[in-house]
């Protein structure tokens, strides 16, 4: 973290002060899942409050699983997105060719309505932070980084959904995010594979990007709809070129000469 993101205690300094602020930290998706707590000292003096009061309240965010500490390794924010989707749910989707279908559906209606929001709601901060990842997705395309450029494609979709500043949208979208980085319906890195789909891409990401920074609603809309229309066409394609080189290679398997 690059700077305090905790706030003294009013003068009452009480355990239950703490979990208050945490908690909304978390629900406002400032804390995300995995992130580490400062340590006890410097966490005891940004609260202003006694290690034994911290150590109550972090007791009690620990027994509301929204903080794990690891042995020797710190204190965590719990992965309270999993929860969403378990994986039973996650297996059962991704193995139903529906599912593909209905989740790019479903990805167009409530990622336009975050990128509404974000072109009507970003503040200078939300607007700072998506110009990084634009310029971070940017040098990942001109050094050819695949993996990186997928990995930036989610922390796009995840800050804009934040820069919407509706807490159950963002939550939503990060379980639904949480889908796409585990490649459940389709590998990103083979649709960045395919011949000028990397330039496609990082076009309809700077058409988002550029029309939230533009504070237009319709265009970041129309934007959104572009980008998963173009995915699932690009996913669509994969799956027919992946059907027609194993049927390739069968042919060859049989006619060739042992």
């Amino acid at each position: 973290m690059s700077g305090p993101i905790f706030a003294p205690i009013p003068s009452s300094r009480t355990a239950d002060d703490i979990v208050g602020q945490i908690e909304t930290l978390i629900l406002e998706g400032v804390l995300r899942v995995g992130d580490r707590l400062p340590g006890e000292r410097d966490l005891s003096v940004q609260f202003d409050v006694s290690r034994p009061i911290l150590r109550s309240a972090l007791k009690t965010l620990e027994g509301k699983g929204l903080l794990t500490t690891r042995h020797g390794g710190g204190t965590f924010v719990a992965d309270v997105i999993g929860e969403v989707f378990s994986k039973p749910m996650m297996d059962l989707i991704a193995s139903h060719r529906r599912a593909a279908a209905d989740y790019l559906e479903y990805r167009r209606e409530i990622e336009s309505i975050a990128a509404d929001y974000a072109a009507q709601r970003a503040t200078e901060d939300d607007r700072l932070l998506l110009s990084r990842i634009m310029t971070a997705m940017e040098q990942a395309y001109e050094t050819a980084d695949f993996r990186r450029e997928a990995e930036l494609d989610v922390e796009l979709h995840n800050a804009i959904g934040e820069c919407a500043h509706n807490i159950i949208l963002l939550h939503t979208l990060r379980s639904c995010y949480r889908l796409l980085a585990d490649d459940v319906f389709y590998n990103r890195t083979v649709i960045y594979g395919f011949p000028g789909a990397r330039a496609k891409l990082l076009e309809q990401h700077r058409a988002i990007f550029d029309a939230i920074m533009a504070s237009d609603p319709a265009a970041a809309r129309k934007a959104v709809g572009e980008h998963i229309d173009f995915i699932e066409q690009a996913q669509q394609d994969a799956t027919r070129d992946s059907a027609r080189q194993n049927i390739s290679r069968l042919r060859r398997n049989q006619r060739e000469p042992e």
